[in-house]
């Protein structure tokens, strides 16, 4: 029996144009596993209404799209036995990235033709789902530039902004407390990772895992603006945990207290949040087909170095 698939596709994300995806879902597509239907989306927060309606028709719905778009869709199907598909056209895509799927359009739906799927964690803040990476802080900052802003999405615009903002940017202070244990920090970055990575293969939380039950607490602490370069290289060769600028905490429930209201970002969209952030984790809560390259990673997290 064929499985139905439903492919919710996002105009606008990623400054991509996804005009020529239904030929590439045609193409691609096994027509021996799947029978389907596209719907494209017209505003915010129509993805996740789609797909809402969606649950109980359809077996798979592939969101086409960037991270906001993945959790758009994600949300609305998390806790059921439906299975997320990724086709990313984001200008990071990291949840995309970190689950081994592929970047080309093409080789992304041959990957769903296979259907490995596995069950996924997936992380609450004050209630709103996260699926890739949460958090407060510079980049939640930046999201809000971009948000506001006419810069287009990508990279090169994001490293620019970063390096346009840091200047006047001023850390915070926050009192976390992870599955009951206190912590007073000054941080300049405070992100809640499921996956390894915001997006680009800029790895925060290298060892993180999405099937562990557990969200790691990244602690980006103040550090001197001259080795902001050296903070981003350590990223993209995914040694970001032995700096001695970065502290990272597994936890299940993390409770963040702060002195005043300020811009959060779930998986790369920007909200405002008040004084008191709570989060948690829902372990096995998303089914997703995953790439041929997805392992989940055998290695403990090393200790902060130098």
């Amino acid at each position: 029996m064929k499985r139905k698939a439903l492919f919710i596709i996002n105009p606008v994300s990623g400054g991509k144009k996804k005009d020529g995806v239904p030929e590439l879902v045609e193409k691609y597509l096994d027509p021996t596993v799947f029978e389907y239907d596209i719907e494209f989306t017209t505003g915010i927060f129509h993805a996740h209404d789609l797909a809402r309606a969606a649950v109980g028709e359809y077996e798979v719905i592939v969101a086409v799209g960037g991270d906001g778009t993945v959790n758009e869709v994600a949300s609305a199907i998390a806790g059921t036995d439906t299975v997320l598909g990724i086709m990313p056209y984001g200008s990071g895509n990291g949840l995309a990235r970190f689950l081994g799927i592929p970047m080309d359009a093409a080789e992304a739906l041959k990957t769903m033709n296979f259907g490995r799927t596995i069950s996924i964690d997936a992380g609450k803040m004050n209630g709103q789902w996260f699926f890739n990476m949460a958090g407060m802080g510079f980049d939640a900052h930046i999201s809000h530039v971009f948000a506001n802003g006419s810069e287009k999405r990508g990279f090169v615009s994001y490293f620019k902004s970063s390096i346009k903002e840091i200047s006047n940017y001023q850390s915070k202070t926050y009192h976390v407390e992870i599955d009951g244990v206190p912590y007073d920090r000054e941080a300049f970055m405070l992100s809640m990772a499921n996956s390894s990575q915001y997006g680009n293969n800029a790895h925060v939380s290298p060892h993180a895992s999405v099937q562990d039950g557990m969200l790691d607490v990244c602690i980006i602490k103040p550090f001197p603006l001259w080795r902001f370069p050296e903070m981003g290289l350590r990223m993209f060769t995914k040694s970001a945990d032995s700096s001695k600028y970065v502290e990272i905490i597994k936890g299940k429930n993390i409770h963040i207290t702060r002195q005043q209201e300020g811009p959060i970002h779930l998986d790369g969209e920007p909200q405002v949040a008040g004084t008191d952030i709570k989060i948690e984790v829902v372990p096995g809560a998303l089914n997703v087909i995953v790439g041929a390259a997805y392992k989940p990673h055998p290695n403990p997290p090393r200790e902060g170095g130098l």
